[in-house]
């Protein structure tokens, strides 16, 4: 299959394709997203297939207006009802019970089914065109780093998929958050886009957080459990090369930071560094010469400590860029755990698959 690649203008085409049962890639406000026709059972296992998904993963459906959720659940809870009316377009799931219309295929043989209306022009206009939901994960391969970019989808499914439609980088960078709105209190299964604070602020329910990966949450799924959200069970989000995460307060973390630059000058190792602008203006200062040689051979800047969105944004391009390097190994900064830095360390920590750097490394 040769893969074609779309234009916004071309939303028709792309539309056509979805119609006929193929997959295409398209971008949203979160990362770029692999759509099948949701009703249609072949149709998604084709998305399994081009990914290399575990089939016990459960899928987004994607649509573009609140009546379209009569089709796919049997029910939608006031608090559900709430949250949509607040966040919807926007990069929350809802994850609510599902209607027998929608295919086991795309619920992992749950009972519930995860649903969002995206906040991005080319998205909403393709599903609306196409006149159906959309099933769509992240466009990538499975395990690899969320595509944020068209050429990142590219990279992993190129002729694996009938079509990748190009709207440029997303804005948000990490996957929606995803919230059980199933029982009396809403549980956030994945942290993203939108937070624990603004979710805290729009509902009276106690509020729950999941996030597996991340430190002082609930425990991770056993292994035989069907997780009840993506990104609740599997490695994720991981370059080719090792990372491993600080730990500390950022000033601890910049005191290891230093010995790190010390040991990679003395040994010349390919040691990749994934840091904050406020770190790199420090340990530049410190041997400035040296780096601007390149004795450390990658260093992705992630932006300022002061805005976390930014760096979440940039998050999952700057992974896949550290695979482009000689880098055989990545220390990542670790950042605060308010607002969106929830989800960017759920990300973190997920795609290091818990790996902490010491001295010993």
């Amino acid at each position: 299959m040769k893969t074609k690649h779309l234009q916004p203008h071309q939303i028709a085409e792309a539309a056509q394709l979805l119609k006929q049962g193929q997959l295409v890639a398209f971008p949203t406000e979160t990362v770029y997203g692999l759509g099948a026709n949701a009703l249609d059972s072949q149709a998604v296992n084709k998305i399994f297939q081009a990914k290399g998904r575990p089939s016990d993963n459960p899928l987004i459906i994607h649509i573009a207006q609140i009546e379209d959720l009569a089709q796919l659940t049997t029910d939608v809870p006031p608090l559900a009802q709430r949250l949509a009316e607040k966040f919807w377009p926007g990069p929350l799931t809802l994850v609510l019970p599902a209607a027998p219309t929608v295919p086991r295929e795309v619920t992992a043989g749950l009972n519930t089914v995860a649903v969002r209306m995206p906040n991005h022009p080319i998205a909403l206009e393709l599903i609306k065109t196409a006149g159906l939901p959309v099933a769509a994960p992240s466009a990538n391969r499975s395990g690899k780093p969320s595509p944020t970019r068209a050429h990142h989808v590219s990279k992993d499914l190129e002729n694996k998929i009938a079509a990748i439609i190009d709207g440029g980088p997303c804005s948000v960078g990490i996957e929606s958050t995803v919230v059980d709105a199933t029982g009396p209190e809403p549980i956030i299964l994945r942290p993203g886009g939108i937070t624990f604070e603004m979710l805290e602020a729009t509902t009276s329910e106690r509020l729950t957080t999941i996030a597996p990966g991340l430190h002082g949450t609930r425990a991770n799924l056993e292994t035989d459990e069907t997780p009840r959200s993506p990104g609740m069970k599997y490695t994720h989000y991981a370059p080719q090369a090792p990372l491993y995460l600080l730990t500390g307060t950022w000033e601890e973390q910049v005191k290891k930071l230093e010995k790190i630059q010390e040991r990679i000058e003395k040994s010349k190792e390919k040691i990749g560094l994934f840091i904050s602008e406020e770190s790199f203006r420090i340990i530049s200062k410190k041997s400035n010469h040296r780096i601007e040689k390149g004795a450390i051979p990658v260093i992705q800047r992630a932006g300022s400590r002061e805005n976390l969105k930014d760096i979440a944004a940039g998050l999952f391009d700057a992974l896949r860029a550290f695979d482009e390097t000689e880098a055989n190994l990545i220390i990542a900064e670790t950042y605060p755990t308010h607002g969106i830095g929830l989800a960017l360390m759920n990300r973190l920590t997920k795609a290091a698959g818990d790996r902490i750097w010491n001295e010993d490394n």
